[in-house]
């Protein structure tokens, strides 16, 4: 019941928490979750197969055609979030305003070909998180993290037991 009540409460307008630590705690606990999930999907699903929404051909063809020349393999905040990046991101992401949630923060591994870590992750928003996964699974490179970190398959005898 609690979840639920925090759900509805992430879901009301910034502007009536101010800097409210609670609702900061709610929102990390919310990006960790997406994280995790995300992370699973990636080692389970060859990434080239991945579908992670109904938009992801139109998010992907803005995505190259806004960003045609950065390397999503290996990101870091400065290129995120340099002055001149944060514009254009801006600018980006309000071609998408239509899509649920598509400016809610979101954690994103900075290395492609690492798993999550304190360390590898970056903060961003939804759409954008979108469209640099999509990029890196159809430019294949989730394909080492989901070799590394796959579930082994299980036997016939471990299905027995």
């Amino acid at each position: 019941m609690e979840m639920m009540h925090g759900a509805s409460m992430l879901s009301r307008p910034a502007d009536e928490f101010g800097n409210d630590s609670m609702v900061e705690e709610m929102w990390a606990a919310k990006a960790l979750e997406h994280a995790e999930v995300h992370f699973n999907l990636l080692t389970s699903v060859n990434p080239s197969q991945l579908r992670l929404t109904p938009y992801d051909d139109q998010i992907y063809e803005t995505f190259r055609q806004d960003f045609p020349d950065l390397k999503v393999g290996l990101l870091t905040d400065d290129v995120l979030k340099s002055a001149v990046g944060k514009l254009k991101w801006r600018e980006f992401a309000e071609k998408f305003n239509k899509m649920d949630d598509y400016s809610y923060g979101t954690l994103m591994r900075a290395d492609a070909s690492k798993e999550f870590s304190p360390d590898n992750s970056i903060f961003v928003f939804r759409v954008q998180f979108l469209a640099i996964e999509i990029a890196r699974n159809r430019e294949g490179l989730n394909d080492e993290v989901h070799a590394k970190h796959r579930p082994a398959k299980k036997t016939p005898q471990e299905d027995t037991k």
